[in-house]
């Protein structure tokens, strides 16, 4: 368990903290200045709520050509809402059309994933924040105009700041990409650990390997934007993180790779040491990974690291006795595989020695790859963005639409309930001490309301606690009565962690966000803490719509996993494919090289095109193994969101996680197999009748497996991943019929590809 100091280290120099620190900042920066300099406290309260509805856009760890052209769309699209509000304010008939018209559109850019979502949000945060209370037609245009000022100057900001600090947010990004890369090394680490149990640790390196996946691709749209020029002088730094980048695909590739039969190494070997040395190897290159990544953070070179030699010889003795003993003669396919995990083990300590080194490079100058110089731009995500993606998508078995739809009926809910329980209190003439605001109810529910009912039924929890403890904090300052000085700075520090803690604890953001606010509200009109009283029950009441509106037309996660697992099987399949591509061209390379094959052909051979065919199948493949485990990892995060539903929604469990285990070792033995064969002179029939019948369940064909391959010599190593590749193929074939029978309900629609 890692001490408290460094996961707070690995926090402040995450990019998460630097990212909460400039939104702060952005939003804090337009209400100061009018509030100081022009006492106008509602158009800063204004300019700030404008100015927060770009920084929604700006998150941690975005691209930033993509943060800017969606920065920009949230100042046009914020405007505009900002304008349609305000004149729908004063007019409650107009008001009940807008606002769910506004949030059905907005609702359904979730279409255009993960981006489209954050901007759909940033325009439904200003829209409720625009309502919270009548505006004249004269005051729409200064409110518009303040909103749209705090939005420019929040995006002119984030640009100044991208600008300065752009390879610090670069290291940043790097750095939380290896901290999740060392996680999922010390998950590894507990497979060779026979006192965990084995299908446990497996799920919990899925997992990880799942939010691995989703950081590195992170790091890989910040780090490969900006690639080095030859006429920067900040081409030295590009040249480190890119190495340093490089090295940790590298290092996740060897890795996947040694993935071998744990539960025949844990029976048979259960009392020998060499488990044991092999878990404490991974162990020491997890913590000199996290050292890396720390350092990376820091800008600093690595300079404590633990060394794995002794692990390494250790193991290398321990061979040494099973062959003396007879084991590996006894047991070849263990004594096989205990081989390949030594040799991956070096393979992986070389690896981290290196990375270690490039954070010592100071005139770094080339890639650690050359062969990537030109192509590191076609590992990056496109976001595609077209009107008919959101039109396509205006039907029933659409989960954006039910989304959209669930919003609508949540916001029309919440102005209902304003506008029955205003009526009561008028109708009584009793002051009950608080007041119910619609549109504090609204902002709750689109903060709540996901996609996907686990994650809005874990949300709704998360907001209620935080909601609560950030209510009982700001009662005890307010009790306290601080000094204006000290008050300001509670306020600035509430802001930076509610912002920083976003995407790490939703509570901890809910907490301190709930905080800020009654704070700022407080500071610009104060109040009695009924104030606090009123935003706990407006919270309480959203949160409940917000459950009960996730029960209409609910879209669970079963209908997702027949496509998810035909994309996973789809994507394994073409990594394999361009695999066996790669592996073809570089065995007939490298016959021309070792002149074994008849002169009249080499003649017809041109050497040089085989060799750039041989380097083109190679980047093929490694895309290909990207798209793999992204889509192992959309797999895995919806069967996981689905085992949070209600049991009655869950179905098809055994199958799934089947295909989620036996996907993964497909992938991993591909990763194994593929650099082997391209080095044989030629392929044995068995073997070849294998990767036959492999290529032919991967496309969903029956095939007979061969009862025997070719196990002499080199081939040894060659035996065990194509016969897990062989079996993999067949139970993931076997286990893919489950969704071939009819279902009842809508139909997932096929996920995009990444």
């Amino acid at each position: 368990m890692a001490s408290t100091l460094p996961q707070l280290q690995r926090f402040f120099y995450s990019h998460y903290f630097l990212g909460g620190l400039r939104q702060a900042t952005g939003v804090i920066i337009p209400a100061l200045f009018l509030s100081f300099f022009f006492q106008q406290y509602g158009m800063a309260m204004v300019a700030a709520i404008g100015a927060a509805c770009v920084a929604v856009i700006d998150q941690p760890g975005s691209p930033r050509r993509y943060s800017f052209n969606n920065m920009i769309g949230a100042v046009l699209l914020g405007t505009l809402t900002t304008a349609v509000t305000g004149l729908s304010t004063t007019h409650p008939i107009l008001l009940w059309f807008v606002i769910p018209t506004l949030c059905f559109i907005f609702s359904m850019f979730t279409v255009y994933g993960r981006q489209g979502g954050l901007m759909g949000f940033a325009c439904l945060f200003i829209m409720t924040l625009t309502m919270r209370q009548p505006l004249e037609t004269h005051e729409v245009l200064i409110h518009t105009l303040s909103s749209f000022g705090g939005g420019v100057f929040y995006f002119a900001f984030s640009a100044f700041i991208h600008r300065v600090f752009w390879h610090r947010e670069e290291r940043q990004a790097l750095s939380v990409a290896l901290f999740s890369t060392a996680d999922y090394i010390e998950a590894r680490s507990r497979l060779y650990d026979v006192n965990h149990d084995l299908e446990e640790s497996y799920r919990q390196l899925m997992r990880t390997q799942s939010a691995m996946t989703d950081t590195q691709q992170a790091a890989r749209n910040t780090v490969l934007r900006e690639l080095p020029t030859g006429q920067s002088r900040s081409d030295q730094q590009r040249y480190t993180a890119l190495n340093i980048f490089i090295d940790m695909v590298a290092l996740l590739d060897t890795l996947v790779a040694t993935q071998t039969d744990y539960a025949t190494l844990q029976r048979t070997l259960a009392t020998s040491d060499v488990l044991i040395f092999a878990r404490d190897a991974l162990r020491k290159l997890a913590n000199n990974t996290r050292q890396i990544a720390l350092d990376v953070a820091r800008h600093k070179p690595v300079t404590e690291r633990s060394s794995v030699k002794a692990e390494i010889r250790a193991i290398e003795y321990e061979l040494e006795l099973y062959r003396q003993n007879g084991f590996a003669q006894g047991n070849a396919e263990v004594y096989t595989l205990l081989v390949q995990v030594l040799r991956r083990l070096r393979n992986a300590a070389r690896i981290v020695e290196r990375m270690t080194e490039h954070t010592h490079a100071r005139r770094a100058s080339s890639l650690v790859d050359t062969r990537l110089n030109k192509t590191l731009g076609r590992f990056l995500t496109h976001n595609e963005l077209r009107l008919g993606m959101i039109t396509s998508n205006l039907r029933l078995d659409s989960p954006s639409f039910r989304y959209a739809v669930r919003v609508t009926i949540a916001a029309i809910i919440a102005l209902a309930i304003d506008h029955g329980l205003t009526l009561l209190l008028q109708m009584s003439g009793r002051d009950p001490g608080f007041t119910i605001h619609g549109y504090w109810i609204i902002l709750t529910t689109i903060i709540v309301l996901k996609p996907g009912y686990a994650l809005t039924r874990q949300r709704n929890l998360l907001r209620l606690l935080g909601t609560f403890i950030g209510c009982l904090l700001a009662l005890i300052i307010l009790n306290l009565n601080p000094h204006i000085d000290i008050y300001f700075f509670i306020l600035v520090v509430a802001c930076v962690l509610g912002y920083s803690m976003l995407q790490l604890n939703f509570m901890a953001s809910a907490t301190f966000n709930t905080l800020c606010i009654l704070l700022a509200f407080n500071l610009t009109a104060p109040a009695s803490t009924f104030l606090i009283g009123e935003r706990l029950v407006d919270t309480v009441i959203g949160s409940l719509v917000a459950l009960g509106c996730s029960y209409i037309l609910p879209w669970w996660e079963y209908n997702f996993m027949g496509s998810l697992a035909k994309a996973a099987r789809t994507a394994n399949h073409r990594f394999y494919r361009t695999g066996l591509l790669y592996a073809d061209l570089n065995r007939t390379l490298l016959s021309i090289e070792n002149q074994t094959v008849n002169s009249s052909v080499t003649k017809d051979l041109d050497v040089t095109t085989l060799t750039q065919q041989v380097h083109e199948a190679d980047v093929n493949w490694r895309l290909a193994r990207k798209n793999a485990y992204i889509a192992l990892g959309n797999l895995t995060s919806a069967f996981y969101r689905m085992m949070a539903e209600p049991t009655r929604c869950q179905k098809n469990v055994p199958e799934v996680n089947h295909l989620l285990i036996q996907n993964h070792l497909l992938a991993s033995q591909i990763s194994a197999a593929v650099p082997l064969l391209a080095q044989l002179p030629e392929i044995p029939t068995g073997i070849q009748q294998s990767l036959d019948a492999i290529d032919a369940l991967l496309e969903d064909r029956n095939a007979p497996i061969p009862v025997s391959i070719e196990t002499e010599g080199d081939l040894a190593a060659l035996a065990y991943p194509i016969r897990q590749m062989s079996r993999a193929a067949q139970l993931i074939h076997q286990e893919m019929q489950v969704f071939e029978k009819p279902q009842s309900g809508p139909q997932a629609p096929q996920p995009q590809p990444a």
